[in-house]
């Protein structure tokens, strides 16, 4: 008996640029993150590239009229709820997409130069974009765009600030000023309305790996109006997605590689595989009975998701795991946000070494030190008067605090063979 259908609706986004032939940028990127939004991606490409990694290669314009078609395609049949322009390339691209106008929700990233610094827009139609500008609901320029279309220089915040005030005044009712590219120890983005400025703050990632970082913020941020959020949750959701995109890049092709642009979708497909990998390690301790190891406060044992990073990406023994009369058991289940200090000391060993996803407490007593040496890798102490989060020693084995230590690992199975390790030693 055939079955019955189960449509779903999902909101509609349109996005007009360029294809990237590497697919990190460009029409890529921003299907790529629309889909992950929970969106469903259209798209009206403007232009061919032959690029990679490594650079521009070539560029070919596609005919106005077959981009309108394109344009026109998608807006007779699906119903738009938010559209993102990229690569729009000349002065009559960008004044076709204008005529489109109004365009719900649109977020007009002004793209002009690659981020391998090869130039995407030919000079004269730069001035073309204030008639776009004038009906985005959001203009998300990098510093370099910023100078181009304000003729200002952009050193920092409150040069992004005035900057973001000259867009609002071309028409636009908001602007973004990205800060990826000025220097500092933070990356800071402006978002400036008529009524308001909001900063939005992130440690810079120290990597060159930010192919597609601008496209896919703004369609990021253009999925979320799409999904009916208001502008700064938009903007706010677009560049945490970006920031942890950046930190777990894509390594691929012999340049910098590209942003991750499904980063939060496999993150949190992994939630229920890296709780039940805890719930093994559990298992697996409680046969074994190590109650030489819990410390006084009780065990926990906590798992972060392959790309975690707040303790509410941890899942871990709630309530922890103590001594009883028929040996150790855990006093409840295992849910996300309960892994305390050790979740955070694996959040912060996680800095030094990403790949490490498992850890567990245990006493340290003298036997349980020696043991510690027949374990491979790097055991590092730790200053109980400084917090988890400050700590800046390598370590990938394990950590010692205040009698007792924490023991990590890349995988459950090694975490299990590394408890076992230790407690032969103090048995």
């Amino acid at each position: 008996m055939p079955r019955a259908p189960a449509p779903v609706t999902p909101p509609v986004v349109l996005t007009i640029a360029g294809s990237d032939s590497g697919g990190g940028a460009g029409i890529q990127a921003d299907l790529k993150t629309i889909e992950a939004g929970g969106a469903f991606g259209t798209s009206a490409i403007t232009s061919v590239t032959a690029q990679n990694t490594t650079g521009v290669r070539g560029s070919h314009l596609l005919p106005v009229d077959d981009i309108e078609a394109q344009i026109r395609a998608v807006r007779e049949d699906f119903d738009v709820a938010a559209v993102k322009t990229g690569m729009l390339a000349t002065s009559d691209v960008i004044d076709l997409v204008a005529a489109e106008t109004p365009l719900p929700n649109l977020v007009v990233d002004p793209v002009m130069v690659a981020t391998s610094g090869d130039r995407l827009l030919e000079p004269e139609a730069e001035a073309a974009y204030e008639r776009l500008l004038a009906d985005a609901a959001l203009v998300t320029p990098n510093a370099d765009e910023a100078e181009v279309l304000t003729g200002r220089d952009i050193d920092d915040p409150s040069d992004a600030e005035a900057a973001g005030r000259d867009i609002v005044e071309m028409g636009a009712d908001a602007a973004l000023v990205k800060g990826g590219h000025v220097p500092g120890d933070e990356v800071v983005d402006v978002l400036v309305t008529d009524d308001s400025v909001t900063t939005f703050r992130h440690e810079r990632v120290d990597t060159e790996a930010t192919h597609g970082s601008g496209c896919t913020l703004s369609s990021a941020i253009a999925t979320r109006l799409a999904h009916g959020d208001d502008l700064r949750d938009a903007v706010a959701a677009g560049i945490d997605l970006l920031a942890r995109a950046v930190r777990y890049n894509l390594d691929v092709g012999e340049g910098p590689g590209a942003v991750h642009h499904a980063v939060e979708t496999r993150n949190e497909a992994a939630r229920h595989e890296t709780s039940e990998a805890v719930e093994r390690v559990v298992s697996a301790l409680v046969d074994r009975d190590v109650s030489p190891l819990v410390p006084e406060v009780g065990m926990t044992v906590a798992g972060a998701t392959p790309y975690a990073e707040t303790p509410a990406e941890v899942a871990a023994v709630e309530g922890r795991i103590t001594r009883t009369l028929d040996g150790v058991r855990p006093n409840r289940g295992v849910r996300f946000g309960a892994g305390g200090t050790v979740a955070q000391f694996l959040l912060a060993a996680r800095e030094h070494d990403p790949a490490l996803r498992y850890a567990v407490n245990c006493r340290l007593t003298d036997g349980v030190e020696d043991a510690l040496r027949d374990l491979a890798g790097t055991v590092s102490g730790y200053d109980p008067s400084e917090r988890p989060d400050d700590v800046t020693r390598e370590a990938t084995t394990a950590w010692g605090v205040a009698g007792s230590v924490v023991l990590l690992a890349a995988d459950a199975a090694t975490l299990i063979h590394r408890v076992e390790t230790v407690l032969t030693g103090v048995e």
